[in-house]
């Protein structure tokens, strides 16, 4: 075998380099931030304008059984995750009111805004620390402050996507596109 061609039995050696360094071209958390906030607005006011009952609905044997339950969810996971980014202990579900829309959507309201003055203010060396924390479904868990921003606004997301489904499928349909393409958060 020459020196320059590769043992079948040995895998070629790479290097895989990432950079954080922010380009133009790269989604910012800010634009997420504006983005989830306008869907979350249109929720508001969209389930405002709905039966009650559409808090009610199932969404099967999840572990929040229903729209009302996930909605807080996300909320909570945001308020907590927020907290931690603050360096303060997370909030307890069980000590947070959630019994009607105004309760649920309060804890957005009271969190949100400190959530993007943590992104706006947060000096570089902040974002790269890393925390150890509990988590109520994994345990214990480490992750540095970026990838808790990340986390944080992406679990909405998902979880927003799920909660379209389920109220489309019990005879409620949302009233306008979901998707970031139809957003006026990016230009």
């Amino acid at each position: 075998m020459s020196d320059t061609t590769a043992d079948a039995t040995t895998a070629p050696e790479y290097e895989l380099t990432i950079s954080l360094t922010r380009k133009p071209d790269a989604l910012q958390f800010r634009e997420l931030l504006a983005w989830t906030g306008e869907e979350t607005a249109r929720w508001e006011e969209w389930l405002r304008a709905q039966d009650p009952a559409v808090l009610a609905v199932s969404l099967g044997d999840s572990k929040y059984a229903t729209v009302g339950d996930l909605i807080f969810h996300v909320f909570m996971v945001e308020r907590r995750y927020t907290e931690r980014l603050h360096d303060e202990e997370a909030t307890p579900y069980e000590s947070v009111p959630h019994a009607t829309l105004d309760e649920i959507f309060a804890v957005h309201r009271d969190n949100r805004p400190r959530l993007e003055r943590w992104v706006d203010t947060a000096p570089e060396e902040e974002w790269a620390r890393v925390l150890t924390f509990e988590t109520i479904s994994a345990g214990t868990l480490q992750a540095s402050k970026r990838k808790i921003v990340a986390h944080t606004l992406m679990h909405g997301v998902r979880h927003w996507a799920q909660i379209a489904m389920a109220v489309r499928q019990a005879g409620y349909p949302t009233t306008w596109m979901h998707d970031i393409l139809m957003s006026g958060a990016l230009s």
